[in-house]
């Protein structure tokens, strides 16, 4: 196999490796202001059918063309995953659900 990613080509251009990042975060950002809101995970996080993961997938794939194509920069898989939980984390269009196991949130 082999390698391919940018930031394990060029480990050392942490500048580029930053701004693509934060790109892909506010790429992601971008996306979900195109759909309504998303419940996370629900019932069962493992169900790979739910809207959230189906999104997920989607996104990741054209996120990766995206970034090939705008940046000429092939990210690697953790580069792509910490961009979108990153822009979940700051995006108003996720909704959780009152006890989604979370044990620093409070049911007031």
């Amino acid at each position: 196999m082999a390698i391919r990613y940018n930031l394990w080509l060029d480990p050392d251009n942490v500048a580029q490796h930053r701004a693509v990042e934060a790109d892909l975060e506010r790429y992601f950002m971008e996306r979900f202001a195109d759909y309504p809101h998303i419940r996370l995970f629900g019932a069962d996080p493992y169900d790979y059918d739910a809207p959230f993961n189906r999104l997920y997938d989607v996104l990741i794939a054209r996120a990766n063309d995206y970034c090939q194509r705008q940046w000429c920069y092939v990210p690697s898989p953790v580069q792509l995953n910490q961009a979108f939980f990153r822009a979940v984390g700051r995006s108003p269009k996720f909704l959780r659900d009152p006890r989604d196991g979370d044990p620093h949130r409070s049911d007031s």
